[in-house]
Parts: structure tokens; sequence; C-alpha cells
């Protein structure tokens, strides 16, 4: 059985208030420890199924931003460890310093990424 997207008048486009939900779950991962990301990428999987247009656009780009975020930020700190460990002979006391540069801005690019993209939904603009 196939659901079809529901156009009433007055009412928002499917998806789009999922979509609203996890952009502004992904906004608070930050001060709830990446926890609520999870959440954010539960709901843009549940959502996705059934979103239309715009909103569809910006539940694919949650899925992406996620996944893309998560496998730097792993490179990032597979990068820290190797860091700190070659800190001992003083050697990796510059990498350390620069893959955490790189996993604050990882941080800082998905947090910025999430508002405008939070931004973009609530104008009806596609990502």
């Amino acid at each position: 059985m196939t659901t079809q997207p529901n156009f009433t008048s007055g009412q928002e486009p499917e998806g789009k208030v999922g979509a609203l939900i996890a952009w502004a779950l992904f906004l608070l991962s930050i001060p709830s420890a990446n926890v609520l990301v999870l959440v954010g990428l539960v709901v843009s999987y549940v959502t996705r199924n059934t979103a239309v247009g715009v909103a569809r656009q910006h539940i694919e780009a949650q899925i992406a931003l996620f996944w893309s975020v998560f496998w730097w930020t792993i490179a990032a700190w597979v990068a820290i460890i190797v860091s700190a460990i070659a800190s001992v002979v003083l050697v990796g006391i510059p990498f350390l310093i620069l893959s955490l540069l790189i996993w604050f801005l990882i941080s800082v690019w998905f947090t910025v990424k999430s508002a405008l993209g939070l931004i973009n939904l609530l104008q009806n603009k596609p990502i």
C-alpha cells in the first residue's frame, strides 16, 4: 500500500515537520554530547519515505551530512590518538594540535550547515 502525499491547504508538505525536528536535533547535538544527533538521524530515516519536494531534499541532505561528518570525525579521532601517542617523544605535538583543530572545524561546519539547513527549510528553500 502506497501512501499519497497530503496537499491539503493550510498544512505543511509531507515530511517538513520531520525535517524541521531533525535539523533542530542536529543543532542541539553539541550541548547533548551528540546524543540528539542520533535521534535526528533516526527521525530523518523514518520520515524519508513519506517526504516530498523540498522536505525530501532536506532529509536527504541531513542523512548525507551526518554520514560525512561521522567519517571525518572518525578520521580526526584516529589522527588525534596517533598524535597523542607520538607526543610522548614531542614529535606529535604539532600534529596533535592540528588534529584537534580539524576536529573542532568539523564540529563548527556541522553546526553551521545544520543552522543554514534549518533556515532554508523554514523559508521553503532547497538546501
